[in-house]
């Protein structure tokens, strides 16, 4: 197989930017932002980012077998252009409500959630459906990823420095604008992958996905690992301002994290090609779990110990956006699925996204608040228990995530 230029790797990788860029304010912001405004209490807003995204999530698969039942000839483009309306009009309304209380601001944020949520996943599984088909090379495979989980970290910088620096009404225009290019982009020099379907099932079904011992493994360390990964982020804005008075900075702290990100692609590329991705993989969380474990001890007003922390961190992060998807990549292509059944497989990598996510913060923050923790506390019970949810717990889960990685069969693919 011929392969891909790297115009065209370019041009498939712009739509993770406007994609990244919706992601970050809704699972860093929103919970701070519908707290500090509209005094919503953290077990509410808790439950209504449990329950939408749970609900969202099992949307995941029956998105993903829909895509893989489209007709004959038919690409993935069809969908995100689809997804885009409600994208948009979910962002906006979920940053501009109305100036209520009580039952009417939590409808209109659920409501919110729910919409862009829907344009999300949509979206999202059928662009990396669409990766996942472009190549079977196992270099271009990671080069993809890479490119791809770049621009994503561009588009989480911007929303971090904007998120600092201008208001959401700047953050909405930048994402609607952005979404609108990429997707040209995305269809004009994208190499199609035109469904060609066969006889009989058209779409896999959970039981034929998880009877693959390959996807198995990859599931359960993507599982762990993420939720270990999502705790930290629904309580960094709660840990940077109470636990180290640096909220004014907490901007820059997430520049710093996202930049060692971007900074860190080629690194995790290169190690990847002369070992192998588990091998990259397993490594980032090691550097992780010895660099973040510190946080704990950290003083108030440690901005440049805890600057390192983030730069560390940042560092395996690369590895953790761009490897696992190249893994999954090559468990469908072992399996014989490529082209065929990658929506019923991102389908399913998107839901154990979603559910991560959804525990992090329909467990944590409820938690917390039993514990005695509200933003803004000076409680040294509520502040320890803060900082054993943000640093000791994450940790915990890295430890069996890098065991559980150790142990899988996936490093033969």
């Amino acid at each position: 197989m011929t392969p891909l230029a790297f115009s065209r790797l370019l041009a498939y990788g712009l739509l993770a930017f406007p994609l990244a860029f919706v992601a970050l304010p809704i699972y860093v912001y929103v919970p701070q932002f519908y707290a500090e405004h509209f005094g919503v209490s953290l077990s509410v807003i808790g439950t209504a980012l449990l329950i939408s995204r749970v609900a969202d999530a099992f949307f995941d698969p029956y998105i993903g077998g829909l895509i893989d039942r489209r007709g004959e000839g038919q690409g993935y483009g069809r969908f995100i252009l689809f997804a885009i309306p409600f994208l948009i009009i979910g962002f906006v309304a979920l940053f501009h409500p109305p100036n209520q209380h009580g039952i009417v601001i939590f409808s209109w944020f659920f409501v919110s959630l729910i919409v862009v949520y829907a344009g999300f996943s949509l979206a999202s599984i059928a662009y990396q459906a669409w990766g996942a088909a472009l190549t079977p090379l196992p270099g271009q495979r990671l080069r993809l990823t890479s490119i791809r989980e770049c621009c994503g970290l561009i588009g989480v910088l911007s929303a971090a420095l904007m998120g600092q620096l201008a208001s959401f009404t700047w953050l909405s225009w930048l994402l609607s604008v952005s979404l609108v290019v990429s997707a040209a982009c995305l269809m004009r020099w994208t190499p199609p992958i035109r469904h060609q379907p066969e006889l009989g099932q058209l779409s896999l079904r959970w039981k034929e996905i998880f009877a693959n011992p390959n996807f198995r493994s990859l599931f359960i360390v993507f599982v762990i690992n993420g939720i270990a990964a999502a705790i930290p982020a629904t309580l960094f804005l709660f840990f940077t301002k109470d636990q180290l008075h640096l909220g004014a900075q907490s901007g820059y702290l997430l520049l710093i994290y996202f930049v060692s990100a971007a900074i860190s692609m080629p690194f995790w590329a290169a190690f990847a090609k002369r070992t192998h991705e588990r091998d990259a993989w397993l490594l980032s969380m090691v550097i992780t779990i010895f660099s973040f474990i510190w946080t704990y001890n950290l003083s108030t007003n440690a901005f440049v110990g805890f600057g390192l922390i983030c730069v560390f961190t940042g560092f395996s992060l690369g590895a953790d956006l761009a490897l696992p998807p190249a893994l999954l990549a090559a468990v469908i292509h072992h399996a014989g699925h490529s082209e065929r059944y990658e929506g019923s497989y991102f389908g399913a990598w998107s839901w154990i996204n979603k559910m991560n996510l959804a525990l992090a913060a329909g467990l944590s923050l409820p938690l917390l608040d039993v514990l005695g923790y509200q933003p803004g506390t000076s409680s040294v019970a509520g502040l320890h228990a803060l900082g054993v949810a943000y640093a000791i717990l994450p940790c915990g889960l890295k430890c069996t995530a890098a065991w559980c990685l150790w142990r899988s069969p996936i490093k033969s693919l």
